[in-house]
C-alpha cells in the first residue's frame, strides 16, 4: 500500500462543507444505522468489529456516544482496553482481545485495541523491535481469521492535530463535566508525539490486510459524519433480509 504520512493529511473538514448540513446528514445516517443494526441482529449472519484508535483526546469516547447512541443495547457491546491486568500479562497479547470479538448479529466496538501493543509499547521501548515485527504478523493473522470467520472489521484512526489535542486536554482541567477524564500522564505522552506518529504510520503500513480509515478528528461533527457514513455503507452492502416465519414446531 502507499505509505501514509500523517503530517500530510488534514485533521479538519474541507472548508466548503457546511457544518449544519453535515450534522443533518449525520442524523439521517444514524436513523439508517438503527434500522440496519436491527436487521443485522434479526438475521444473525454477520458480525461487525469496529476498532477506534487515536491519540488521547482524539474523540474515541465521543464517537461511540454520539454515533452509536441510537443502537439497541442488545445488539452492541463496547470494550475499552486500558493497561493490561496482571492476569492478561500472563497470556499472549491477543488473549484479552479475542475473547471480546463479536458473535453473529452483534456490533462490538473497541475503544483502543490490540494495536496498543505495537504503539505505546514500541514508543517506550518496553518490547524489542523483533517482538514488534512478530506482533505485526500476528495481528494480520488474527484479523484474517476474523474476516474469514464472517466478522467485518472496520478500523478507524481518529486523526487529531497536536494543537487541538492540547486544547481538549486543557478543557479537562477547567470543565467540571470533563475533569473526570483528566490524567496527568496524557500531557506527559505528548512529549512523544512524533514517536507515536511514526508508530502509527508503521502500523498502517504493516497491518493493512484490513484497511485503515483515517478520520479527520479536529471537528467532532465531521468525525461523527465520516464514521457513521462508513458503518452505514458497510451494512448496506450486506444486502440483509429479515428472516421469515420459522417452520411449525420450532421454538
Amino acid at each position: 500500500m502507499t505509505k501514509i504520512k500523517l503530517k500530510n493529511l488534514n485533521t479538519r473538514a474541507p472548508e466548503k462543507l457546511n457544518k449544519e448540513s453535515i450534522k443533518k446528514e449525520t442524523q439521517k445516517l444514524k436513523f439508517k444505522l438503527e434500522e440496519l443494526q436491527n436487521l443485522m441482529f434479526a438475521e444473525s449472519k454477520h458480525a461487525i468489529l469496529i476498532i477506534l484508535q487515536g491519540m488521547d483526546a482524539s474523540g474515541k469516547d465521543g464517537a461511540i456516544r454520539y454515533v452509536f447512541e441510537v443502537i439497541n443495547p442488545m445488539g452492541c457491546r463496547v470494550f475499552a482496553f486500558k493497561a493490561p491486568t496482571e492476569l492478561e500479562l500472563k497470556h499472549d497479547f491477543l488473549w484479552r482481545i479475542h475473547q471480546h470479538t463479536p458473535e453473529k448479529g452483534l456490533i462490538h466496538i473497541f475503544n483502543r485495541s490490540h494495536y496498543e501493543d505495537v504503539l505505546i509499547q514500541r514508543v517506550h521501548q518496553w518490547v524489542s523491535e523483533k517482538t514488534i515485527k512478530q506482533r505485526f504478523e500476528q495481528i494480520n493473522n488474527f484479523e484474517k481469521l476474523l474476516t474469514e470467520s464472517g466478522v467485518i472489521v472496520l478500523k478507524f484512526y481518529l486523526h487529531i492535530s497536536k494543537d487541538e489535542q492540547l486544547v481538549r486536554l486543557n478543557e479537562r482541567m477547567s470543565d467540571k463535566a470533563k475533569m473526570w477524564k483528566y490524567n496527568e500522564d496524557d500531557l506527559k505522552e505528548r512529549e512523544f508525539w512524533d514517536q507515536y506518529m511514526r508508530a502509527y504510520e508503521s502500523a498502517f503500513e504493516n497491518c493493512s490486510i484490513v484497511p485503515w480509515h483515517i478520520i479527520p478528528a479536529d471537528q467532532n461533527w465531521y468525525k461523527e459524519y465520516l464514521i457513521a457514513k462508513k458503518v452505514v455503507e458497510t451494512l448496506e452492502e450486506l444486502n440483509m433480509k429479515f428472516p421469515g416465519l420459522k417452520p411449525h414446531g420450532n421454538s
